[in-house]
């Protein structure tokens, strides 16, 4: 069973990706009732928290209910970065983890994210600096490379593991590819099979289907699943993987009161942490997800997606349940 630090964990551990105002406390909570085994932040930004920049300050919020939680930072300069390993720590995450994956060019133009691909010395060298600076577990979640012909990840694994990173979560796509084309699992099963590699590797990218994340535990041999897009408005991702696992069956999917019921609560919940405002306007990107498969049901997605009043989100939530009452989602 793998471990990060003193964090015991099942085996093949599901856990949910950091990404961009999706994962925030309402989404992590909804999350981790479905099982999923450890979850991290909305990517922070180290520049914003040591200027005490309110958006980043915000994002260190973490609740009791959602542990073992990792927090996750992204920079390039080493002070302001071990700076806000000290911020951070007052939080009291169970681990720290690194981004040297995001592709967006506005963190890659600092060096920051996958930035950092570029200059493999640094990359050590700030995980070895941070390492020395908590007593939590450091992780690092990077993808394979900047671009097809500078893959070195197997060497670059090695050398993360050597400086004390204590897990690593692998996006199967270079830089250069964004989120295009398919995601190659392949070099990720080499550095597990790096008979040097003693830490847990985890395996990212297209992670779509009960079916992949299985593929990737029995054919690829990683040692779990980091799981990102395929979450969004379905946190029942993380119970259907884990059934399918278990039984090789598909589980029946959530009715439509159990959907307008996580909608609801997701709502409420960002309503309660970020204000109507924002709340109404970073939960729409689930609707869909939640509603998926409805026929005829544009109008109602255009209610709750332009809506800025939560009050008229939630009568269309009702106005789903009184028309869609009967319908039935199909499985997997």
């Amino acid at each position: 069973m793998p471990n990060i630090g003193d964090i015991s964990l099942p085996d093949f551990p599901l856990l949910l990706a950091p990404m961009e105002d999706v994962s925030d406390p309402p989404f992590r909570a909804l999350c981790k009732e479905q099982g999923a085994d450890v979850v991290y932040t909305e990517f922070i930004s180290s520049e914003g928290l040591i200027r005490d920049a309110a958006k980043s300050v915000m994002k260190l919020d973490i609740y009791e209910k959602e542990r073992p939680v990792g927090i996750q930072i992204f920079g390039a300069n080493l002070n302001s970065m071990l700076q806000s390993v000290e911020i951070v720590e007052k939080s009291n995450p169970d681990i720290i983890d690194i981004n040297f994956g995001c592709p967006v060019k506005k963190v890659v133009c600092k060096g920051a994210g996958a930035g950092i691909l570029k200059d493999i010395p640094m990359m050590v060298k700030l995980t070895q600096e941070m390492v020395k600076r908590t007593h939590l577990p450091i992780t690092v979640k990077t993808r394979l490379g900047w671009d097809h012909d500078s893959i070195k990840i197997v060497e670059v694994a090695e050398r993360l593991q050597d400086v004390g990173c204590q897990a690593i979560a692998i996006h199967g796509r270079t830089r250069v590819q964004m989120y295009k084309g398919d995601a190659n699992w392949e070099p990720i099963a080499a550095v597990k099979n790096n008979q040097r590699m003693h830490i847990p590797v985890f395996g990212n990218g297209d992670i779509n289907s009960p079916e992949a994340a299985k593929r990737m535990r029995d054919d690829y041999g990683l040692d779990g699943a980091m799981i990102g897009r395929a979450t969004i408005g379905n946190p029942w991702f993380f119970a259907e993987v884990k059934h399918f696992l278990k039984s090789g069956k598909h589980l029946v999917p959530p009715t439509l009161a159990e959907r307008v019921e996580a909608a609801r609560r997701h709502l409420e919940m960002a309503i309660d942490w970020k204000g109507e405002k924002l709340g109404v306007f970073e939960t729409r990107r689930h609707y869909t997800n939640y509603f998926k498969g409805i026929p005829n049901f544009k109008e109602y997605r255009m209610k709750m997606v332009t809506s800025d009043d939560a009050a008229d989100v939630f009568a269309a939530f009702d106005e789903v349940s009184d028309k869609f009452a009967d319908y039935e989602f199909a499985s997997l």
